[in-house]
């Protein structure tokens, strides 16, 4: 979750949020809607942009080589 302050003359209604936000206050938005409120530049300020997604670590595994011994006859 990212978050963002409210920085709005008065209180405001955030159907998405379920609630009214207050003037200067810090609400936590899904990552996926972050920019739909900061590119309100007034009345809406970043405080935590949202955490880079990771690919999943891939797992590392090793294997051991087998020798092969051949044994020529002459």
């Amino acid at each position: 979750m990212a978050r963002v302050r409210y920085i709005g003359a008065g209180p405001v209604s955030v159907p998405e949020l379920g609630r009214t936000v207050q003037p200067d206050e810090l609400v936590e938005v899904p990552d996926s809607r972050f920019e739909g409120y900061v590119c309100q530049p007034g009345s809406w300020e970043a405080v935590e942009e949202p955490k880079a997604e990771s690919a999943p670590a891939a797992k590392k595994t090793t294997t051991a080589a087998k020798s092969a011994t051949t044994s020529k006859e002459v």
